[in-house]
């Protein structure tokens, strides 16, 4: 298993104090949240990982990596930066926002699922914005879900009555044969595509969602991983605090050999270990 993780954005929200310092690199108490990421990867024997660096990409010096430069960030979005590793996108991968982190129980469900495209997606995912006021639920990567649990739509601030919306996390679990479809749909759209793409002013400025929506409406099948545990995405000043909270309390907790532990309740223990 391979894990990309698309590490060229800028944080411009985030990074007010450090503009030099990519998001990924941040730290959540004594560790960035990229190395929070590896050490949840390492320790479920994920070894191959590819990091897409953008701006000051001399900052990334965790070693064992691998690291691919997107020295066009300026010119694309999310999804140009991730087929800046196009070489790497092949056999079975994972592909990981970096400003994510999430609980080991979230990881497996994802490793264990048997798709060719799949993403993940919690339905249990409002309660998270509770407070949350510089990241409103309106900012939300909404995910919209058929009575059969298909994939109908994604995108931002979905609102549709009784129907089931859950949220993208980040992650995207491809095979080979998921790989071989992403990257020739891709290449048709260079190809051919011109104007608005999806939610994005053109192709270039695309985000992975506005990919996944094209799949989705070219009749490729593509599979909602639903994932139940806890996660948080980093993407302010705010959510930063409210990580390093999360983390904190789940340090004090496994210092004081919380009896959980060993139960689903306390995966997140698991991460920060």
């Amino acid at each position: 298993m391979r894990v990309i993780i698309i590490g060229a954005g800028t944080g411009k929200r985030i990074n007010v104090n450090e503009k030099n310092t990519p998001k990924c690199l941040l730290k959540i108490n004594s560790k960035s949240i990229l190395e929070n990421q590896i050490s949840l990867l390492q320790k479920n024997n994920i070894n191959d990982i590819v990091v897409i660096t953008g701006p000051n990409n001399e900052k990334f010096d965790i070693k064992n990596l691998q690291y691919v430069h997107d020295s066009e960030h300026s010119k694309h979005d999310i999804l140009g930066s991730l087929m800046a590793a196009k070489n790497y996108i092949c056999d079975d991968i994972l592909i990981l926002y970096s400003d994510i982190l999430f609980e080991e129980l979230i990881l497996k469900q994802i490793l264990d699922s048997k798709v060719d495209i799949g993403i993940s997606v919690d339905l249990d995912w409002v309660k998270a914005y509770d407070g949350r006021t510089e990241h409103p639920v309106s900012e939300a990567e909404n995910v919209l879900l058929d009575k059969k649990f298909n994939l109908v739509e994604i995108r931002k601030n979905i609102q549709e009555n009784d129907s089931k919306i859950g949220e993208f996390l980040g992650i995207i679990k491809l095979t080979d044969i998921g790989c071989t479809i992403f990257k020739d749909k891709f290449n048709e759209l260079k190809k051919s595509h011109s104007g608005v793409f999806h939610t994005a002013s053109s192709l270039e400025k695309a985000y992975v969602t506005d990919m996944i929506q094209e799949l989705i409406d070219s009749k490729i099948d593509v599979k909602p991983i639903l994932i139940k545990g806890k996660w948080c995405e980093i993407d302010t000043m705010q959510d930063l605090k409210n990580a390093e909270k999360l983390i904190s309390d789940a340090f004090n907790l496994l210092k004081n050999e919380c009896p959980a532990k060993d139960s689903v309740e306390c995966e997140w223990c698991r991460l920060i270990e």
